[in-house]
């Protein structure tokens, strides 16, 4: 019988940090149950053994946040680098930066675009937002045909595999556009990857003795023995606790294709979107680019990338992007409605939410769940 007072199921961002706060705050034992073979969630990096490249096993993380309280958590276990994140997209065989910003801009027009006419240029091609009836319509009222066609369409119709114009107008709320030269991709102050690798970051968060890590364990094998006295924390999927009594929450997946090539650089970034329709997979990922301080492997003649390729999720593969429509927060609402009356289990992270967090957001969200549901909550 696992008569922890406190269990966290998955060992992601949002587990992990829980986990951390139960043992470091309360003095409390903590058993976390993991299925995979690893912490870390999607955030787990590991070191490639031939060209000793670290790669992020799940696509590309690199941690923003504008949040102190988050950054002066997550730095308690180690330091970050100064890394800021660039992204660029082909499109009809020309090279972009992205988030649309001047330099786009000037680059689409083939001219010098000031910022006060970039703002003249994106205002006159708009329409009302409010009148948009699906993804196209939404997306061209924000950032104009000419934009949406070249970035936006081919992108979307890989990543969900539907046609844009089948697509809700709520599933792409915003898209940045900046008037200014500034090519980053995020505007966060705190931005970084972990100097030693989100492995090492995940060891440390759950380094605690009073914590017990059971990896390559599934919640379900060992769920009768789990004592109705404990509370559980439950990062899995919210459906599949219910057994998916009403049905199946829909997910987007994605699958990677990995290759080592025998050059010094493939890419020149870490990574290169591919918005054109015909190209198959979504962007590429070559990893030694966050690390340009690790002098023997970014410097060897020898690189790794992986292409990714955006998947209909089905049952046995990883969730990566809820699929917000009507039908799934319908469904959501019904669940979250059964959790209300399982008091003794608290859901979080992605999937037990049915959100899409960055990590930050996710420390943010872990941070104020131990706050106010289980430090509250605590009688010793």
């Amino acid at each position: 019988m696992l008569n922890t007072k406190y269990i966290v199921v998955g060992a992601g961002v949002f587990g992990s940090v829980v986990a951390e706060r139960i043992a470091s705050v309360l003095n409390e034992p903590v058993t976390v149950i993991e299925k995979r073979g690893h912490a870390g969630g999607n955030c787990y990096s590991e070191i490639d053994r031939e060209t000793g490249i670290e790669c992020h096993r799940y696509g590309s993380h690199i941690f923003h946040t504008s949040s102190d309280a988050v950054w002066e958590y997550i730095t308690q276990f180690g330091a970050f680098t100064g890394y800021r994140h660039k992204v660029l997209a082909v499109s009809g065989g020309k090279i972009y930066f992205l988030p649309i910003n001047l330099k786009t801009l000037c680059d689409v027009h083939q001219r010098f675009i000031t910022p006060e006419e970039a703002q003249r240029l994106l205002s006159g091609e708009k329409t009302d937002p409010a009148t948009a009836t699906n993804l196209e319509e939404k997306a061209i009222a924000l950032i104009g045909r000419e934009l949406y066609e070249k970035f936006i369409k081919g992108y979307t119709a890989k990543q969900w595999e539907k046609d844009p114009r089948d697509l809700p107008p709520d599933i792409i709320s915003r898209l940045p556009v900046r008037t200014s030269f500034n090519t980053d991709y995020f505007s966060d102050p705190y931005q970084g990857v972990p100097k030693d690798g989100y492995f090492k970051l995940f060891e440390r968060i759950l380094s605690d003795p009073r914590i017990s890590l059971l990896l390559n364990t599934d919640f379900k094998s060992i769920r009768h023995e789990i004592s109705p006295d404990s509370t559980v924390i439950y990062t899995g999927m919210i459906d599949e606790f219910f057994d998916y009594r009403f049905g199946m929450l829909e997910w987007r997946s994605l699958r990677f294709e990995w290759e080592t090539h025998r050059c010094r650089d493939y890419q020149g970034t870490t990574v290169v979107n591919y918005t054109d329709a015909e190209v198959p997979f979504t962007r590429i990922h070559e990893f030694k680019h966050y690390h340009p301080e690790r002098r023997e492997p970014f410097d060897s003649d020898k690189t790794v990338i992986c292409k990714e390729y955006s998947k209909t999720w089905s049952h046995g593969m990883e969730a990566y992007y809820p699929v917000n429509t009507g039908r799934n927060q319908a469904l959501l609402k019904q669940y979250q409605e059964l959790a209300r009356r399982n008091p003794n289990v608290i859901f979080g992270g992605r999937l037990g939410c049915y959100r899409y967090w960055d990590m930050d957001k996710a420390v943010l969200a872990a941070l104020d769940c131990f706050e106010s549901r289980i430090k509250e909550n605590y009688h010793g």
